[in-house]
């Protein structure tokens, strides 16, 4: 018995052994053309291990499990992965040599965005985009919203500073602030569930950071089916999870403006399945424009934790924002020549790329709060999104084929949008006799002063300005998106069902002053009349906007929605792919909405009434409206893609989706006086006709496309106009990687689009601020740790509005980069943003000019000429 138990202990004592020995592999990854791949990812499956090369793209894998065959997954950005079994039983292999196949568009990768079941772009029915962290940085934003300029298909006016950016794809109209027909998303749900809400746009709550690992943009396609509100795109920011463990640290600063902003990110698997990454941002400064103050200041800490296990995942994540950031509004720009061919020019004290409408010396906004007390509002705080999240979400096969899969977020969102708009600009005479209109006051032979100084004013022009001063009180909401799927022997069916909540809670505090036309300090000016009666104080002629008739507003609305879903794809053929989706909207929305009223108070406290204090606007809730009103509508989307070869195909797909308004139908006759409503919905039908391959010179992805909008009025403040047309628009986009050789590559895209008006009084013109063409060209030079390369990105001209009368001329910028790789931990990069200087128009408020005279218009440019500096630390 003894030799028994001795020689049972010496075998479990082996067994142990032999199942503790472990393995190393060497090897190296390189591409096609032998080139090393730095910082290829190594996974070991399915344990999820990862491991990366080295500058020399070799690998040196170290306690690998020497008793099995092991499986690895090779991968690198812009190449095809694939896979490799080593055998390991005897404790050591030969050195491997990996090559990847070019795939510069990553047509192999699996995309998620905008569609029910992961596939990859070459086998998908949709026009879709990866802008990889590389490629935004080579385009040198300075801005969130700057990154959209990038994707094919998206027009993105990303002139208003981090937020506030009005986006349009494939010709559908800008008829609304924001983005009404595309949705922006952060790891698969929407930021808000409306893009275009006034002075509350998505990209206000949104942040690019060292967080970000991808980009995906869908532009039309299954978009409509997919997702509510998003019936013409999706761009979708996703994050890193932490499956490889690595982190950077990096810092950039403004060479030639004030920024100063520091970026971390860590991740990595701490055992037993689980993996995290966090991250975020901090940053201030003056920002781009000449503020005069930080107008710049605040940051985001983004986190997530993942659980694998064997057939599936479950993630929590958190996000905190809380930052503040100038909104550049319309400046003053003088234009002369005629509509058709305009040549426009900075106004004497306001350069149009550099200047701003913020100053020191108009810091403070007072007038009267929601609830008719004393309130005074901080300029600085311009764009200032408060927003914290938490979210969830999980995937899990449950055998015999069927899966499911649950996103869930809840956000609380809040803040506050205030900024400078120039209501009028002109002659110091104009701007009088503007303000006694207004206010019934007698101007003539008035005395104007410096509200600080107290210094006689004695110059030519001189500003309007209303003060957007805007509460926003409650944007929370809860998003749930649900999918269960069954896989068939060729085709899969998945069942999906869509619940959010937004709320809507916004108060309009808007004031008057009248100021020094100038784009660096404009200063306050004070009125005193004839008869030595001082009639303002602090510049401050009106408690409210009388040139447009008081804008004061609040409103609380709710939204609730729901949409069950169904998609379905098979394979008919090992070459032919067919999908169908639908989708049933459902919308309940209550709320209030109360318009303004206008009160006599003595606003400074001084015991006297001034000719500015007899009429102080305020909220008449005493005619509080109701909101209450149901809505549904359905969608459907058909699409097909045959494999021309391996790496090429074509497809075909039709849709028809649609939008619904949210506070913009508010103040409309479009609400009736229950609260019910009528003309809710935007319809819009899209066809596109595509192609996508790897060829020998690269990749290509060309896609033919129509849309049809049959749109219902909305409210646009800064025009004071509800806009209601019909449009249609057909074009052509293309996007490209040309690989000349290992060290020199071209990306590029180009969208031509031929857009119009069908219905109305501007039947036959074309939309307003609508581009035939919209381009970027980006060749880049490697050689060894250099990389250089120069992204231009070029729109052609368009009309200001509708009636198609003044032209803004179409303009190039030019953003060059230099960078150098001191170490492969470290990183150093100069970038310029417009290097040019280019003045380039993305927007007016005048429709037309006086032909041969020399005019004042509003408009707003693209930022100048930018430089900045930045280190990157990885580790």
């Amino acid at each position: 018995m003894k030799k028994l138990l001795f020689a049972l202990l010496l075998l479990g004592g082996y067994t142990s052994f032999a199942q503790s020995v472990v393995a190393t592999l060497k090897g190296r990854v390189v591409g096609s053309k032998n080139e090393p791949l730095l910082g290829a990812s190594i996974a070991l499956l399915p344990d999820n291990k990862y491991f990366i090369t080295d500058q020399d793209g070799n690998f040196t894998l170290e306690g690998l499990p020497a008793a099995r065959e092991v499986r690895l997954k090779f991968s690198y950005s812009g190449y095809t992965a694939t896979e490799r079994v080593v055998d390991l039983s005897s404790g050591t292999a030969p050195d491997l040599v990996v090559v990847l196949q070019d795939d510069p568009l990553e047509l192999s990768a699996v995309v998620v965005t905008g569609v029910a079941n992961p596939v990859s772009k070459l086998t998908s029915s949709v026009s879709i985009s990866t802008i990889k962290v590389d490629d935004i940085q080579k385009s040198s934003p300075r801005t969130t919203a700057e990154i959209f300029r990038t994707i094919p298909g998206i027009k993105a006016e990303a002139s208003g500073g981090e937020g506030n950016t009005n986006i349009t794809v494939r010709g559908v109209p800008i008829s609304s602030g924001g983005s009404k027909y595309l949705q922006l998303q952060e790891d698969g749900l929407p930021v808000l569930q409306f893009g275009d809400i006034a002075f509350a746009t998505s990209d206000i709550f949104l942040r690019a950071d060292q967080t970000l690992a991808r980009v995906e943009a869908i532009r039309g396609g299954s978009a409509s089916t997919l997702g509510t509100n998003s019936p013409a795109g999706i761009i979708n920011f996703i994050s890193k999870t932490g499956q490889k463990q690595g982190g950077s640290i990096g810092m950039s600063a403004g060479l030639d403006y004030g920024n100063f902003r520091t970026d971390f990110n860590y991740g990595a698997p701490i055992g037993n399945g689980f993996h995290f990454n966090v991250g975020g941002f901090y940053r201030l400064g003056e920002g781009p424009r000449t503020a005069g103050f930080t107008a710049n200041n605040g940051g985001q800490l983004k986190l997530n934790l993942t659980k694998n296990f064997a057939n599936g995942y479950v993630r929590l994540y958190a996000k905190y924002l809380n930052d503040r950031a100038a909104s550049y509004m319309p400046t003053p720009l003088q234009v002369t020549g005629t509509n058709s061919r305009p040549t426009y020019s900075a106004v004497e004290g306001f350069d149009p790329k550099h200047g701003a409408l913020q100053s020191p010396y108009l810091l403070h906004d007072l007038g009267l709060g929601v609830n008719g007390a004393l309130r005074q509002a901080n300029v600085a705080d311009g764009m200032h999104p408060v927003s914290s999240s938490i979210g969830a979400e999980f995937n899990f096969d449950l055998g015999e084929n069927w899966s499911i899969e649950n996103r869930a977020r809840y956000s609380l969102n809040k803040g506050r949008f205030i900024s400078p708009f120039p209501a009028t600009a002109g002659s110091t005479s104009a701007m009088l006799s503007a303000i006694a209109g207004a206010q019934g006051w007698n101007l003539t032979n008035a005395r104007l002063t410096d509200a600080a100084t107290g210094a006689a004013f004695t110059g030519s022009q001189a500003m309007l300005i209303h003060m957007f001063d805007v509460e926003l009180n409650n944007f929370n909401n809860f998003v749930n998106d649900f999918k269960l799927k069954k896989d068939f022997g060729a085709g899969s069916v998945t069942f999906g069902f869509y619940k959010a909540y937004q709320n809507i809670a916004m108060s309009w505090l808007w004031n008057s002053y009248l100021t020094t036309l100038s784009g660096k300090g404009l200063r306050p000016l004070d009125i005193t009349n004839a008869s030595g009666t001082r009639l303002t104080q602090n510049g401050q002629f009106a408690y409210g906007v009388p040139l447009w008739g008081n804008l004061q507003r609040d409103y609380n609305t709710a939204y609730n929605m729901s949409a069950p879903y169904v998609s379905t794809s098979w394979e008919v053929t090992p070459a032919l792919n067919v999908d169908a989706s639908v989708r049933w909207d459902f919308g309940r929305v209550n709320g209030t909405y109360s318009g303004g009223t206008t009160v006599r108070k003595d606003m400074n406290n001084d015991g006297v009434i001034l000719a500015s204090e007899e009429k102080v606007a305020a909220i008449d809730y005493a005619s509080t409206k109701p909101v209450n009103y149901r809505y549904n509508y359905g969608s459907f989307s058909l699409g097909a893609n045959y494999k021309l070869q391996d790496n090429q195909s074509v497809f075909a797909r039709y849709s028809s989706g649609a939008t619904t308004k949210a506070d913009r139908i508010l103040f409309t006759n479009n609400v009736l006086a229950d609260g019910s409503i009528r003309g809710v919905k935007d319809q819009i039908d899209q066809a596109e006709l595509g192609y996508k391959g790897n060829l020998g010179f690269g990749g290509l992805f060309v896609t033919a496309f129509y849309s049809r909008v049959n749109e219902q009025g909305g409210f646009e403040a800064t025009t004071q106009r509800v806009i209601a047309n019909h449009y249609r628009s057909f074009g052509l986009e293309i996007e490209t990687i040309v690989k000349l050789s290992t060290a020199f590559s071209i990306n590029a895209s180009a969208t031509l689009t031929d857009a119009k008006i069908t219905q109305g009084d501007n039947r036959g013109n074309f939309p307003r601020r609508q581009s035939p063409l919209i381009f970027t060209f980006l060749p880049s030079y490697t050689a060894g740790p250099l990389s250089i390369g120069v992204s231009t990105i070029g729109t052609a001209g368009s009309y200001t509005q509708d009636v198609n009368q003044l032209k803004m001329k179409g303009y190039v910028l030019f953003n060059p980069y230099i960078n150098y790789r001191f170490s492969s931990f470290l990183t150093g990069t100069v970038s310029a943003n417009n290097i040019t200087n280019t003045l380039g128009l993305t927007e007016a408020e005048e429709a037309s000019i006086t032909d041969n005279a020399t005019n004042i218009i509003r408009a707003r440019s693209i930022t100048g000429r930018t430089i900045s500096a930045s280190l990157l630390l990885t580790f």
